[in-house]
């Protein structure tokens, strides 16, 4: 019999929501677990291996897609145009529909 509780881990989960930028035009946030939503030169938020205790974001641009498979729980782990390999945790993209 288990008396004692235990806590759920609870994983923040990242879903697509809309900001503003500077200019006024809507910017579309998704996560980043599909390789089919991530390409090269797209501006993305990843998180550092030295940085995974921690959860700091890393802001970029793609340079190279690492992770091979279509998907990954954690992430697709990819190369910035500064030489910093991370996991995706966060795509930005400008939606220039209507404007």
């Amino acid at each position: 019999m288990n008396t004692g509780s235990r806590k759920k881990k609870r994983k923040k989960r990242i879903r697509n929501r809309k900001s503003h930028n500077h200019f006024g035009a809507d910017i579309i946030i998704m996560g980043g677990t599909k390789r089919s939503n991530i390409k090269q030169g797209l501006n993305v938020k990843i998180v550092l291996k030295k940085d995974q205790r921690s959860g700091k974001l890393t802001e970029g641009v793609v340079k190279d897609i690492l992770t091979k498979s279509p998907s990954h729980t954690h992430g697709i782990k990819v190369r910035l145009t500064t030489g910093d390999i991370g996991r995706v945790k966060e795509i930005e993209s400008e939606n220039t529909n209507g404007q």
